[in-house]
């Protein structure tokens, strides 16, 4: 029984950290890579901290709540469109919120540091760190709520 636990222990040991469990975003390649000085030059301390280090603004402090004219929402690391202001509603979170990304503008993560699992947004195009997606959204679309950093976004004007 003694020998079968030392064969055992170690396989379990090393088995339980397998691919399946890393970040989604850990294991990708972004078109868009900097290294961690470059980025922050480029970006202001907000968007830094938001999109390189994971952090989240403060709800109702993003100008881009109000937004409501036709447009693109685009990640402000990289100008990769991510959000059609149509697919924008009022979640009443504080944060920008839509039902859904522009097709392949988005990659997902999952992260588990405050422990509980959530699913990251991140930018497919540079791996930014965006926000959140949550299965809370409009019943009469997708059911998702994309609930994003105004930081971590510029807007674009329709015809711009």
């Amino acid at each position: 029984m003694r020998k079968l636990l030392v064969f055992i222990f170690p396989l379990m040991l090393f088995s339980c950290n397998g691919n399946a469990q890393k970040n989604d975003k850990a294991s990708q390649e972004y078109e868009v890579t900097k290294t961690d000085a470059q980025w922050k030059a480029e970006l202001s301390e907000g968007q830094y901290r938001i999109l390189r280090k994971g952090d989240t603004e403060r709800a109702f402090t993003s100008p881009l709540n109000d937004i409501k004219e036709p447009g693109t929402f685009v990640c402000a690391a990289c100008g990769n469109p991510l959000y059609k202001t149509k697919y924008k509603f009022d979640s009443g979170t504080g944060w920008p919120s839509f039902d859904r990304p522009i097709e392949d503008a988005v990659s997902y993560g999952r992260n588990t540091s405050f422990g509980y699992e959530d699913n990251e947004v991140h930018c497919a195009r540079c791996g930014g760190h965006l926000g959140h997606v949550f299965e809370d959204g409009p019943r009469n679309t997708t059911g998702e709520r994309h609930c994003i950093n105004g930081l971590a976004m510029e807007f674009i004007p329709e015809g711009e």
